[in-house]
């Protein structure tokens, strides 16, 4: 490979492993992504490294496990939130950063959630610009809400409008990325294009629920399927189809409770280390390159990404030690390669799961009661029913010894955890004056996720 690629990441917000056509969905039409798939390879045992989505991202950005990062846990909870003083650390080198380094223009469209004070900001690590909302869509005031300030709209680093029109933001962010994509279509390009929905609040438009089967969820499925189709019509435009890789998942599993999400046929849901919070889809399309109708049931996860870009664009890997794991041989048709032995399944600091290529360790669901071992065979039972612990003794012994290694290196105490940044006098990116011409000065649905 001579050239390096365009690459496209499109990550969604706690979107299941059930809600596109082409994982089983019923109920959401999806026929661009749906195209995508068959013009490219599904996976099927895809993680992302933690059911919720500050862990999730800065794990994808950096190819390291949350832990060491520092991303297990925060001051408010397990994720960030508006004025937090922590963030990613700028120690860190993100896959961005790496690329950029290779004569890649970089960009981000949309949800960030990596830290929103200016030292944590994309554009300090790797991203020449930045166009979207800093954290999770229900951090703004919004009905019977916590206090929080206005929902931010940034580009790169300059605060652009505050409680915004939410269910115009989707197009928003698609023209932004067609036009980076246009601007830069003779050079290398990284686009991240982090999603909004299917966060809650679920603000969609109007048209699109009106053609919903599935309620708002399904609208916001709707508006994720047009604004792929939209950057796949771009690149056949351009005629960058045969040089860019483009990537689709999900940060997290479906919430999966009253909204309409899916995990089918996981068990379990956002926020948990059953399949459903951390098995995602994955869709990766490279015209000529990516074999097309592929289903590919090989064990990865988003930390691989980092070392994978790496391959494919000649650059350099990070500094400091990662967990993730090169891809590219996997994505470009080898059926044979399986350059990832395990996954951990990481709760804040607990690791409370491992799995190999057929087999799931539990030895923690964070419940003093429920602390025994499991083992699921997770080939012959995705949606882990039985416990089959006791008739594979040797099994159990077996990934308990690679859980307890990587308990050494990465657990509460481990030897190999990093820092991560953290600012003395933290500020919110807005504050609410009565003055200012909000377009909704507080959102109108309750719901949060």
């Amino acid at each position: 490979m001579t050239t390096p690629p365009n690459i496209i990441l499109i990550n969604c917000d706690d979107l299941g492993y059930g809600d596109l056509g082409c994982y089983g969905s019923t109920v959401n039409p999806t026929p661009h992504l749906d195209r995508l798939a068959a013009e490219g390879t599904r996976f099927t045992d895809f993680y992302m490294a933690s059911p919720v989505c500050s862990p999730s991202r800065g794990a994808m950005l950096t190819g390291c496990y949350p832990p060491r990062i520092g991303f297990d846990s925060f001051d408010k909870g397990w994720v960030l939130f508006p004025g937090n003083p922590d963030g990613l650390s700028t120690e860190e080198e993100t896959f961005a950063t790496l690329l950029k380094e290779q004569g890649y223009a970089t960009q981000i469209v949309g949800k960030w959630h990596c830290g929103d004070q200016r030292a944590f900001l994309p554009t300090r690590h790797g991203f020449d610009h930045y166009f979207g909302i800093p954290y999770s869509n229900d951090m703004g005031r919004q009905l019977n809400g916590p206090p929080n300030p206005p929902l931010p709209l940034l580009r790169d680093e300059e605060v652009v409008d505050q409680q915004f029109d939410m269910a115009a933001v989707t197009e928003r962010y698609v023209a932004e990325a067609r036009s980076f994509i246009r601007e830069n279509r003779d050079r290398p390009f990284l686009l991240y294009f982090a999603h909004m929905y299917v966060h809650l609040p679920l603000v969609v438009p109007e048209h699109l629920l009106a053609r919903s089967a599935n309620g708002r969820y399904g609208a916001a499925v709707m508006a994720i399927d047009w604004a792929t189709g939209m950057l796949m019509q771009t690149l056949e435009e351009l005629g960058l189809e045969e040089n860019t890789l483009v990537l689709f998942t999900s940060d997290n599993g479906s919430r999966a409770r009253d909204e309409g999400g899916s995990n089918r046929p996981l068990r379990g849901h956002k926020g948990q280390t059953w399949e459903g919070g951390m098995r995602l889809p994955l869709i990766a399309r490279w015209k000529n390159h990516i074999p097309a109708g592929r289903v590919c049931n090989t064990l990865c996860s988003a930390i691989d990404l980092l070392p994978t870009f790496v391959q494919l664009a000649n650059a350099r890997m990070p500094a400091r030690t990662i967990d993730g794991v090169d891809l590219s041989a996997v994505l470009l048709g080898d059926d044979d390669a399986r350059p990832r032995e395990d996954f951990c399944y990481f709760a804040r600091s607990d690791l409370q799961a491992v799995r190999d290529e057929r087999y799931k360790l539990f030895v923690s669901h964070g419940e003093p009661d429920k602390d025994t071992p499991e083992l699921y065979d997770l080939v012959n039972d995705i949606g882990e029913t039985q416990n089959i612990a006791a008739d594979h003794p040797e099994v159990v012994e077996r990934l308990t010894q690679t859980l307890d290694d990587h308990n050494a290196r990465l657990g509460p105490e481990g030897s190999e955890r990093r820092p991560r940044g953290r600012v003395e006098q933290p500020q919110p990116l807005a504050v609410y004056d009565e003055a200012y011409p909000y377009y909704a000065a507080e959102y109108d649905l309750p719901d949060r996720g």
